[in-house]
């Protein structure tokens, strides 16, 4: 049950990347290219301060294993926000799917070498070769994107009504996914005790921290880095998870998604609003 519980997670990660892929234009995923120090600050942001961040909380506070190890392995599996820029309802397009696409290309070296610097450190998380990161960014990604944007080319008024639809339904059987699979092994969400689950908190709250922060002074910019930095890549994290002995890693980071849900979205309100404001400001000067 655990074990098709979490295919069917990388299943809808997959079909939601197709619908991005479906919503994008391949010159859009070379835009960061042309604002290096934007690109640089957002990789910083994502594969540096972020993993910091879970690695001072796993030192500082006492966590179960199965909570420290799912904790590290989000925090290095950057790459794929997966809220498309029609979801974010505001900021800049092109940014956000370029930074989706650079960053999932350096995600099949980076997300190996911070579990090969961090390994020594805790022995409980495994080895990743970047052969295995990069067959599942292939066919979890990379693959579903050109596709969809391949079919975007072929047919662009079915691809545009199409996906915004198949994103909505696809986010809605992933957070399905996940509370199947806390409600399966519920006894592990108890014994991640409220400490575990206000750390992952702590976390997904200190990366929109850092992306916001980063992310300037372009507003638009803070609030697509700080999602960025708040989404990590769920296909990396799983195969890190089924290498674990045990469900524990996997159902925390199920918990990740529920928890990261609740705090992204009233964020993203919260960035609506502030957008919203600024506009009917600048209409009235």
């Amino acid at each position: 049950m655990t074990l098709a519980l979490l295919v069917l997670l990388k299943i809808t990660v997959t079909v939601i990347i197709f619908g991005i892929g479906l919503d994008s234009h391949p010159r859009d995923a070379v835009r960061l290219f042309r604002h290096p120090a934007l690109l640089l600050r957002s990789l910083l942001a994502m594969y540096v301060l972020v993993p910091i961040a879970a690695v001072a909380l796993v030192k500082l506070l006492p966590l179960a294993p199965g909570v420290e190890a799912a904790l590290l392995v989000l925090a290095v599996s950057a790459g794929a926000p997966l809220l498309p820029r029609k979801l974010l309802g505001i900021g800049d397009g092109a940014y956000i799917f370029s930074l989706v696409v650079i960053s999932s290309v350096l995600a099949i070296v980076l997300v190996p070498v911070w579990l090969a610097v961090l390994g020594p450190l805790f022995p409980r998380l495994p080895p990743l070769a970047p052969e295995r990161a990069a067959l599942v960014l292939a066919e979890s990604f990379f693959l579903p994107l050109l596709l969809g944007m391949a079919i975007r080319w072929l047919f662009p008024k079915v691809a545009a009504w199409t996906a915004g639809r198949l994103v909505g339904l696809a986010s809605i059987v992933l957070a399905v996914s996940a509370l199947a699979l806390l409600v399966v092994h519920w006894h592990i969400v108890l014994e991640a005790r409220w400490t575990g689950i206000l750390t992952l908190a702590a976390l997904i709250a200190l990366s929109l921290a850092i992306g916001h922060l980063v992310g300037g002074p372009e507003e638009d910019t803070r609030t697509a880095l700080a999602i960025a930095c708040a989404t990590r890549h769920i296909g990396i994290a799983v195969l890190v998870a089924t290498s674990v002995p045990g469900p524990r890693t996997a159902v925390v980071i199920a918990i990740y998604i529920a928890v990261s849900l609740a705090i992204s979205v009233p964020y993203l309100r919260w960035r609506r609003a502030t957008a919203g404001r600024r506009k009917a400001a600048a209409a009235a000067a």
